[in-house]
């Protein structure tokens, strides 16, 4: 693009100079919204041919602005193609060029649109696909956790509360939870596209427009289910994006607390997981040291989604219907999420599918801090009778007298647990291991093998029709 070109404003005769530099370097968005090159084509191609098809232009202006905005599409992605911060965006960027390529015929590709519902539409179109992609990427990490999950069904481990050791469970009914919580940030991600799946163009400044268009032509062609149905709506709704934004850091949360389980895991104290060279790091001073960096910026990252997130909801908050230039600081808010997601699902699929499972130490814990102790409560209250206030305060003085002799509860002998209440019996042993505790939780979505499995395969089967 030459200099004498980019130094004309698009604005028209309004203005009789141009800008301050100060104004143009506020104003210009052209450095990030160049990311909406291919969806900014997509709708004019769309928007000519609709053009035509309604005989609003000439199927010869038609045909020149469609080779016109092809050539551009190839010198983009070529990377020959001039960007000028004096045209302010990219689509005073495309319209510039178009008009050196073809001439006067460009000057009708924009009859019946604004940049208010050309830009609504690029960024749906952006934001849509970026959700499309998200998608994929959550089936890719449920997926590596269902066979994680299949693997370990029986792999003991401790379940915690407050981080102390609650009750035996299995790493596969761990991995099980994790496909629960990124199942549902699948669900989400696809209920925002639905909630999306409307095009904007049409809508013109914010009245609509008196030529004969056909709304529902170009929605088709973008690939939309229909036109929005309200044009002040139609250029001022941002909810697509905050959705996204919001959907974003409610994944980045559950991968943040997925990184933090696997930085406890990972270390001398735990020693649960082991993870391989390519997702840790070592020390500059002390050789000894292999660090969960990848998992420590997964934690990390999901701070700067939710500084998206809220960026995006102060910039919206106070905004009059229609458009304001407010507007223009929303694209960069979820372009950095949608980058910084895309990269924790990738790195976080990659750890989950690489880390070793370290079965000996998790089964270890598993019966670390009395971990039985409410099996002993139930079994009391199931064979007794008793009320289970008062199984908790029998157990509770079990687990006292085991502390006290440093031995676990299924070590202690019957004559001392029958000190402590006459009516156990030798049938409580069957209650007290760690494999028969949790091999006993058959219920619904419980940890037992069984359970866990059944688990498994219900969600594989969900996830292949996904």
């Amino acid at each position: 693009m030459s200099d004498d070109k980019t130094s004309n404003q698009m604005w028209g005769g309004r203005f009789a100079s141009g800008p301050a530099a100060i104004m143009q370097a506020i104003n210009a968005s052209i450095s990030f919204d160049k990311a909406l090159y291919a969806q900014d084509i997509q709708g004019s191609l769309a928007h000519c041919k609709m053009l035509a098809e309604t005989g609003i232009i000439a199927r010869e202006d038609q045909e020149k602005i469609a080779h016109g905005l092809n050539t551009i599409l190839r010198e983009i992605e070529a990377g020959s193609f001039e960007f000028s911060d004096k045209l302010e965006d990219i689509h005073m960027n495309v319209e510039a060029r178009l008009a050196e390529l073809i001439g006067p015929a460009a000057g009708r590709l924009h009859t019946a649109r604004s940049r208010n519902d050309q830009v609504a539409v690029d960024f749906r179109l952006w934001t849509k696909q970026e959700c499309l992609r998200v998608a994929e990427a959550l089936k890719g990490l449920i997926a590596a956790f269902l066979e994680r999950a299949e693997e370990h069904a029986a792999t003991l481990m401790p379940g915690f509360t407050h981080l102390q050791t609650a009750q035996p469970v299995t790493f596969g009914h761990h991995c099980m939870a994790y496909v629960e919580m990124f199942s549902r940030d699948l669900s989400r991600v696809r209920d925002a596209i639905e909630r999306m799946d409307e095009s904007p163009l049409g809508a013109a400044a914010l009245a609509g427009t008196g030529f004969p268009i056909d709304r529902q032509m170009t929605a088709k062609a973008l690939g939309f289910r229909e036109p929005t149905r309200n044009s002040l709506d139609s250029v001022s709704d941002r909810d697509f994006a905050l959705e996204f934004l919001s959907l974003s850091a409610i994944c980045a949360t559950h991968l943040s607390r997925l990184a933090e389980e696997i930085v406890i895991w990972s270390t001398p104290q735990f020693g649960f997981v082991r993870l391989s060279d390519q997702f840790s790091t070592g020390s500059s001073i002390m050789p000894q040291k292999k660090n969960p960096d990848a998992a420590e910026l997964v934690r990390a990252k999901t701070g700067r989604i939710n500084g998206d997130l809220i960026a995006l909801l102060t910039v919206m908050k106070g905004l009059p219907l229609t458009y304001s230039k407010d507007m223009q600081e929303d694209k960069e808010a979820v372009f950095d999420a949608a980058e910084t997601l895309d990269l924790m699902l990738a790195a976080m699929t990659g750890m989950v599918r690489d880390m070793t499972i370290e079965t000996a130490a998790m089964k270890r814990a598993a019966g670390s801090g009395y971990s039985t102790a409410t099996d002993l409560a139930d079994w009391l209250v199931r064979e007794l009778g008793m009320p289970f206030r008062e199984a908790h305060h029998v157990t509770g003085r079990a687990v006292a007298m085991a502390e006290s002799c440093k031995l676990a509860l299924d070590r202690l002998a019957l004559a001392d647990l029958r000190e402590i209440h006459p009516g156990i019996t030798q049938d409580v042993f069957s209650v007290l291991s760690v494999k028969n505790s949790v091999n006993s939780r058959t219920s619904f979505g419980g940890t037992a093998p069984a359970e866990v499995r059944k688990q498994v395969r219900y969600w594989k089967k969900r996830l292949a029709k996904a």
